[in-house]
């Protein structure tokens, strides 16, 4: 029960109380006819393309498996987890790569999707699965593959549905969703309808872009996985707004949109490795949002300007709380970030004062990454502290998540210094999600940066019984218990202070549905501190 307020008291009341009336009001669908399509100019540009997902007829692939659906049933087949469900309904494959290839398949799934999901029944007329498939089929209608009259009647009749259904009660990314649906539908869709869904997203749009997107140009949330897929959000909104030039509306904001875009582009650069794929900070994994690097050419073929990557140094983006520090032979990225925004931290993990590192271009050092939301074991252990490479106390976590998406108890990080001013680059920061234990903890970590050399220094103020500094490596990465960790580049990392240091089995997590055999460096505390240095 006390997690419970814990967890409730940083909520806003409209999320109460928008969860109390989606309890008590029950929509009803509206079979009006669509409203007219507005006049459009043809210059819609070439979207992120997603890896096919349409396998053959009735046959998708979500994350690692084919589903079968040939049935009615098969859409809210319960033997699937939540989130493989929503993904049957959003219709990506519409505008996934090769997609005129799959033309017949697709024509045939948004048939049988209208005849099969009557309204208001079902998994796809939640309003996040709502909101996605009423883009898609506009992006896929812009992309010449005319939607016919019994689609767009369907889809009309999918806008009225969104519009009662507002995820006020979940707020952040969902809600931002909401209103893209709305905006694209308003600017499709003519007539008085439309005018008001365009108005009504709009308005939802210019509010939750200014609170969500940071003066660093980072999406609230602090993932880079829903920072990426924001940020196609925003590049959509910018190439449809492109097609209607006659509404004045859209083209006052267009500009605004840009400079968003411009902004989430430089972070997402910051925030990525060498490879050019995100770090795993928060929920983050591969394959769900587009690449980084596909993003960056949405971008160009919206005439947008390309942010300039990270140079050597330090990088700070401070209203996030992430610090990049970058030499010619590696790129570490620094968690001193608060665990999101505080009436929406669902995505967040233990995961404060964690780091991951990049050497000679290979990923060394990471954090685990996510592979699930279903509850349960694994969704509690990939949120977890131990799950990160940082320091966990007494077996405890440094903020309180649970379920699938609560955090009740938060940690609270404070950057101390960053000094760059000698041949050396020091960062030292510090959080408080151990105030609960008795007596309370503070753990402080300072990374000292040398051109060949790295050492993690932790400290842990006040008494612990147990304090174990983790350190995940990347599967790519060797280990052996002479304390050699072996790169695949061909350069040899020696690992120095070896007493009380454990080569350890671990697991990484890079996809949903994916799990790798890894290793992990641990270090127990002695005189309530740890130091781990690299050396190369």
């Amino acid at each position: 029960m006390l997690k419970f307020v814990r967890t409730c008291r940083y909520l806003k009341p409209i999320q109460v109380t928008n969860r109390i009336w989606r309890k008590i009001r029950k929509p009803k669908p509206d079979p009006a006819p669509a409203p007219a399509l507005r006049d459009r100019r043809d210059n819609w540009v070439t979207p992120c393309r997603r890896k096919a997902s349409l396998v053959a007829e009735n046959q998708l692939r979500v994350f690692t498996q084919v589903h079968t659906v040939a049935e009615p049933a098969d859409w809210n087949c319960s033997d699937i987890a939540y989130l493989v469900r929503y993904n049957l309904h959003y219709f990506d494959d519409l505008v996934a790569a090769n997609h005129h290839q799959r033309l017949a398949w697709q024509q045939n799934l948004v048939r049988r999707w209208i005849e099969e999901n009557p309204p208001l029944v079902g998994v796809g007329w939640e309003p996040y699965p709502l909101s996605l498939r009423i883009v898609n089929w506009i992006k896929w209608h812009c992309e010449n593959h005319t939607l016919d009259p019994t689609a767009l009647h369907s889809l009309a009749v999918q806008v009225r549905a969104l519009v009662p259904l507002l995820e006020y009660h979940l707020l952040a990314n969902h809600l931002l969703a909401n209103a893209k649906a709305l905006v694209f539908a308003g600017i499709f869709f003519g007539q008085e309808e439309g005018d008001r869904w365009l108005e009504l997203g709009l308005r939802i749009l210019d509010q939750q872009l200014d609170e969500q997107i940071l003066a660093d140009g980072g999406h609230f949330e602090l993932s880079p996985m829903y920072h990426s897929i924001i940020l196609e959000d925003v590049l959509d909104l910018i190439n449809l707004a492109r097609t209607a030039p006659d509404l004045p509306a859209v083209q006052s904001r267009l500009e605004y949109w840009k400079s968003v875009a411009s902004r989430m582009l430089s972070w997402l650069t910051i925030m990525c490795h060498p490879d050019q794929q995100i770090s795993f900070f928060n929920d983050a994994a591969f394959g769900v949002a587009c690449e980084p690097l596909e993003l960056m050419d949405y971008a160009g073929r919206l005439e947008l300007a390309l942010p300039t990557p990270p140079g050597n140094g330090v990088t700070h983006l401070a209203e996030s709380g992430y610090v990049r520090i970058q030499t010619d032979n590696y790129v570490a990225l620094l968690d001193l970030a608060q665990v999101g925004p505080a009436y929406q931290p669902g995505h967040a993990h233990a995961d404060t004062l964690s780091f991951e590192l990049s050497l000679f271009g290979q990923r060394t050092i990471v954090n685990s990454g996510t592979s699930i939301y279903a509850p349960g074991e694994l969704r509690e252990f990939q949120r977890s502290t131990a799950a990160h490479s940082t320091v966990e106390v007494n077996n405890a976590d440094s903020s309180e998540v649970w379920g699938s998406f609560r955090v009740a108890r938060r940690a609270t990080p404070q950057l101390h210094s960053i000094d760059d001013s000698a041949d050396e680059i020091t960062v030292v920061g510090s959080h408080n999600g151990y105030r609960f234990l008795r007596p309370p903890i503070t753990h402080v970590r300072t990374w000292t940066f040398g051109s060949n050399k790295i050492s993690i220094y932790d400290a842990l103020e006040g008494g612990y019984q147990t304090a174990k500094a983790r350190f995940i490596l990347h599967p790519q990465i060797t280990a052996n218990q002479t304390n050699r960790l072996t790169l695949s580049v061909g350069e040899q990392t020696i690992l120095c202070d070896t007493e009380s240091t454990a080569i350890v089995p671990c697991e990484y997590f890079p996809e949903f549905e994916v799990a790798q055999p890894s290793t992990g460096i641990v270090r127990t505390f002695q005189n309530g501190a740890s130091q781990l240095t690299l050396e190369w």
